[in-house]
């Protein structure tokens, strides 16, 4: 695939996958999903990969989830949702490699499900996370809830999702959605650090462990599934639309005039 939204790098048995869409705070439309697909399956299956890694361009941002411009009730590609979000969702829990999210800015919405996915999650002191569906007309109905309750506990989850904050590098590491936080400048000497100690060690235990840890949480996947279908009928909806509207308007939504009596 001739990647447009990603930048593809394999070096020293670490794949390096960028999510290159700066101009729009790395969020991803359909086709960037398409490519992230691809390139993890690529990198997943290959023998002479220990180790991927799934970045954003730029200082900025990570990934700051569904670019709203490429939504008006669906985005425009395959999938329940316009977008193959349930493949993604699989293929970075399939791949038996551990995934590392390098995180150096805005890990939000989407951005923010990416990170909590991936198998461990390193951040730079700039860092910053957090769900804004619930502000947007829309939510992540599998493992961006069920999941990050298994990974900050229901209560912290629930606080997530509803009242859509943003939270500190060091704040997410203390409630459990991140490993380690270090200076701007050291994130890439650590994340470096951390695979070089993963290509260290058995490839075929790290598979197993890998797929052990999915086992326990692998009925997820089908509340996304679910979820999801669920998310495809919301978006057809004036109170989901208003979001987009609001957006794209700079202004404050206005859900509950378009909510159903």
């Amino acid at each position: 695939m001739d990647y447009q939204d990603l930048l593809y790098v394999e070096q020293d048995g670490v794949a390096t996958i960028t999510i290159n869409r700066p101009e729009v705070y790395n969020a991803f439309r359909a086709q960037t999903m398409e490519e992230l697909i691809h390139a993890f399956q690529r990198a997943g299956w290959n023998t002479d990969i220990g180790v991927i890694v799934l970045t954003g361009t730029g200082d900025k941002a990570f990934c700051t989830g569904g670019d709203q411009k490429s939504h008006a009730g669906s985005y425009g590609g395959r999938g329940t949702i316009g977008m193959p979000v349930e493949e993604l969702h699989t293929v970075i829990r399939d791949v038996p490699k551990p995934v590392i999210a390098r995180v150096q800015g805005f890990a939000i919405g989407g951005g923010n499900v990416l990170a909590l996915l991936c198998d461990l999650t390193i951040a730079s002191d700039k860092a910053q996370f957090g769900q804004v569906g619930p502000k947007m007309g829309s939510v992540d109905p599998g493992y961006g809830t069920a999941y990050l309750a298994r990974a900050v506990g229901e209560k912290k989850a629930r606080e997530i999702w509803y009242l859509c904050r943003r939270y500190t590098a060091d704040e997410a590491e203390r409630m459990g959605l991140v490993n380690k936080v270090v200076p701007h400048e050291e994130l890439d000497a650590e994340v470096a650090a951390w695979c070089a100690e993963i290509m260290a060690k058995s490839p075929t235990a790290l598979a197993i462990a890998k797929r052990s840890f999915n086992a326990d949480s692998e009925q997820i996947r089908g509340q996304a599934a679910m979820g999801l279908q669920a998310l495809a009928l919301y978006y057809d909806t004036d109170e989901s639309k208003e979001g987009v509207r609001a957006f794209n308007e700079k202004r404050p939504a206005e859900f509950r005039k378009f909510q159903k009596k």
